[in-house]
């Protein structure tokens, strides 16, 4: 082990791309010691040819003779400045989590992934292992901040959410437990295909050993593990846990498929530490939603406001619609590719839809002659026009509860910079509204 490490520290590194992972891994480069290490960003290329051709030599002379590029999640070699090199080296790329498990082989790690609910599960992870007091709790990867800035200590436990994108480039990952809540058509502009984001997923599986543990819920999921022949202990979610959960969860939160499937799996991993039934139930009733998840915002007159901005495909939408009625649904954005909608499921549910984002004519082919809808193109136009109609069924002396839901079904990129700028927006109008 020491000597690995003293391995380890006279390698030289690539840091490909100097966004917030990539000041990760420079900052545990410098804490560990390690100086022989180059630093990249393709937004530092020169406009000026001469300057330009300098520039791409010294990066391709870099890479040429590094020992591993650590590459940031989100970037795509296809679209990168060294490009061309990058193809060359590939064996070379790892990410940052790839240098945690490198530096860090012995540390307890969870590894949570999925199209949906990674985030929710994670911190529903971290509240139940808190609670025990077992263990120092860690909650990190594609949630909060970067592995490489967390200080592991005596008796840590590392849950770590993992993104497609970081899974991807991916070698060395090796989590004693690891978990795929669900997978669906998403970010099929990147991988390409729907079997490349399934790959890049599966990569939590790659290296566990038989002391390891793997869990999955899904039967085309369980097929594919076993056909690949890894080498976890598979454990399958129960989904025949509703009388379990009805008998101990008071919160209206956890009544839809998808949170419950979330919850299921946590159970089981509680189970699996030997945690009692009292800390999970004490956990799930006090579970505060994270923001821009079907997170209740107020209740004004009977009218319910609901931010689920983080719903960025049709398949994250489902929750919210199956979930509340009487329905003012503002949809809209850039539309995932390759997923299938079928809104018939919704239509007793919805009382009007509202388009926004840069693809209208999208969502209207799929609402044109079965929903009522307005056209509004900005969040907020969809506000006000939500309030003069709100303010006419007042009129009305309608006395039914209504239910206003930002759940987009859709990127938000068109027009906001992520979905948390996007369900900002929203809160700060319902705010001023309430």
């Amino acid at each position: 082990m020491k000597n690995d490490l003293i391995n380890l520290k006279k390698r030289k590194y690539v840091i490909y791309g100097l966004g917030k992972t990539g000041r990760s891994v420079k900052f545990f480069l410098k804490k560990n010691n390690i100086k022989n290490f180059f630093v990249w960003d393709d937004n530092w290329i020169s406009k000026k040819a001469n300057k330009k051709l300098r520039q791409i030599k010294i990066l391709t002379n870099a890479i040429v003779n590094s020992d591993y590029i650590v590459i940031s999640p989100g970037i795509q070699i296809s679209k990168a400045i060294a490009k061309n090199t990058l193809r060359k080296y590939t064996k070379k790329i790892i990410t940052d989590l790839d240098i945690f498990y490198l530096f860090y082989p012995n540390l307890k790690t969870i590894m949570v992934t999925g199209t949906n609910g990674k985030s929710t599960t994670c911190e529903l992870l971290k509240n139940l292992f808190k609670k025990t007091k077992r263990y120092n709790v860690h909650l990190t990867g594609n949630i909060g901040k970067p592995i490489l800035y967390e200080n592991p200590k005596k008796r840590s436990l590392f849950i770590i959410e993992a993104s497609s994108y970081q899974l991807y480039y991916s070698k060395y990952l090796r989590p004693n437990h690891a978990l795929i809540t669900n997978i669906s058509n998403d970010h099929l502009d990147w991988h390409k295909n729907y079997s490349n984001y399934l790959n890049s997923k599966l990569k939590i599986f790659q290296n566990q050993k038989n002391k390891n543990f793997a869990y999955l819920e899904d039967l085309k999921l369980i097929t594919k593990f076993k056909r690949k022949k890894f080498k976890g202990k598979l454990i399958i979610i129960k989904k025949n846990l509703k009388n379990t959960f009805a008998s101990g969860i008071k919160t209206r939160y956890f009544k839809n498929e998808a949170n419950l499937q979330n919850l299921r799996f946590v159970y089981t991993i509680a189970n699996k530490f030997k945690i009692s039934r009292k800390i999970f139930f004490s956990i799930t009733n006090s579970f505060k939603p994270l923001p821009h998840r079907g997170e209740y915002l107020v209740k004004k007159a009977g009218v319910v406001f609901i931010n689920d901005s983080k719903a960025t495909s049709f398949e994250a939408a489902k929750n919210s619609l199956s979930i509340y009625k009487n329905i003012f649904w503002i949809l809209g954005g850039i539309p995932k590719k390759g997923e299938k909608i079928n809104l018939s499921n919704y239509k007793k549910s919805i009382i009007k839809i509202y388009l926004i984002g840069k693809n209208i004519s999208f969502f209207e082919n799929l609402i044109y002659k079965k929903f009522d809808y307005k056209i509004c193109h900005s969040l907020k136009k969809a506000f006000l026009d939500i309030r003069k109609d709100l303010k006419k069924l007042k009129s009305l002396n309608t006395n039914f509860s209504k239910t206003v839901l930002l759940c987009p079904a859709s990127a938000s990129f068109d027009q906001f910079q992520n979905f948390e700028e996007r369900g900002l927006s929203f809160k700060r109008m319902v705010k001023l509204y309430a």
